[in-house]
């Protein structure tokens, strides 16, 4: 699987709920969109990027709702 690809359709997921008003309720959703429309191999491979590269590329609301709920998307 192509990681670029995945950090690039992980930042335009991030990009679309950075725009709420609640950073709290933004990093949920974007960990909620992640969780249900991502196969999980995807998202082992994203959280494989973070472990890797401490997330380098990824948009910090992303990076923050992998962090923060990664044992809801593995």
């Amino acid at each position: 699987m192509d990681t670029d690809n995945l950090v690039r359709m992980a930042n335009r997921i991030g990009e679309f709920f950075q725009t709420m008003p609640e950073r709290e309720e933004a990093v949920l959703g974007v960990t909620q969109h992640l969780r249900r429309y991502w196969e999980p191999r995807m998202r082992r491979e994203l959280l494989a990027h973070l472990d890797h590269t401490g997330g380098g590329g990824l948009l910090p609301i992303v990076r923050d709702a992998l962090l923060a709920h990664r044992n809801e998307l593995i």
